[in-house]
């Protein structure tokens, strides 16, 4: 999927965390927990260096408790990083992200000195939530809309913290294209960007094949359909989605799915694995690869040509 939604202030901010970040001594990167790779920045992975990390992962109860745990182990085998699973009401839980940047740079964190930390996170994550949490105040506009925060600020924090918060970001080219379902499917971009049918398709077809039992109870079906098409015409029968004929209603349908798996009416479900994410990685770079050659034969022959 081609996401087609990078407003002007996006950019921006990305501009702007290029520049902060050598100043930056801790990054906290709040991730969504329904999909932990999906939800990170890429531009971290290039710019990051050795500085240490706090993956947080949001939302774990709309997220499968098993699959989070498994990330959690594959996240912080990564050198520097440290992973906290929380909900955006665990205030408790949330404030133990101080301690642990305290944790994370011991020569400041001892000394009484100024630990400079930068938050960020793709939009609609929980971010500003979090936020207020550490806080103790309300700084940060909080909203179930993408793109709430549009400028960067810095805020003192207890224990000598300064966090230096961004707007949420996506990024302009989303390499691997499942990753483009799994931002529409959990709402990091806004649906009026985003084409709910193909979302929708993707989004069933993985329930079918990972969540069987969620879906046949959650939409009542007696039978469990054999694809994704099939499934979207059940659940758009079971809802009454019709138009005229008596035919399926597939956008109306499609909005059904995807806010139901939003809400986590259909379960804590989580749209992707490690291993997954390791397979589907290497297809990637298998296809880099391939683009790669047919370009260079490409050139190759247009210098043939000309010669």
């Amino acid at each position: 999927m081609h996401i087609q939604w990078y407003p002007g202030h996006m950019h921006k901010a990305n501009k702007e965390i290029k520049e902060v970040l050598p100043k930056i001594d801790l990054i906290i990167e709040v991730l969504d927990a329904r999909i932990p790779f999906s939800s990170q920045n890429p531009l971290l992975s290039t710019l990051r260096g050795k500085k240490p990390c706090i993956r947080v992962l949001s939302k774990t109860d709309l997220a499968d408790p098993m699959l989070t745990q498994q990330w959690q182990t594959y996240l912080e085998q990564e050198q520097g990083v440290k992973t906290l699973a929380i909900t955006t009401q665990q205030p408790e839980k949330i404030k133990l992200i101080t301690q642990l940047c305290q944790k994370m740079i011991p020569e400041k964190g001892s000394n009484d000195k100024t630990i400079k930390t930068m938050i960020m996170g793709i939009p609609n994550v929980g971010k500003s939530t979090i936020i207020n949490i550490l806080a103790d105040r309300i700084i940060a506009k909080t909203g179930n809309e993408p793109a709430v925060t549009k400028r960067q600020q810095r805020i003192k924090l207890k224990d000598n913290i300064i966090l230096s918060d961004t707007p949420g970001v996506l990024w302009p080219n989303v390499e691997n294209q499942n990753s483009g379902y799994r931002l529409a499917a959990t709402g990091a971009i806004k649906d009026t960007a985003m084409v709910y049918n193909d979302v929708a398709y993707f989004t069933a077809e993985y329930l079918l094949q990972y969540y069987p039992e969620e879906i046949q109870k959650r939409f009542q079906l007696d039978i469990l359909p054999d694809n994704e098409a099939d499934l979207m015409e059940f659940i758009g029968k079971k809802r009454g989605c019709l138009r005229a004929g008596n035919q399926i209603d597939i956008e109306k349908t499609s909005k059904i799915l995807i806010s139901e798996l939003r809400s986590g009416a259909i379960g804590q479900i989580t749209l992707e694995t490690p291993e997954m994410i390791e397979t589907e990685l290497i297809e990637l770079t298998l296809i880099k690869e391939q683009k790669a050659e047919k370009k260079q034969a490409r050139k190759q022959k247009w210098k043939k040509n000309v010669t």
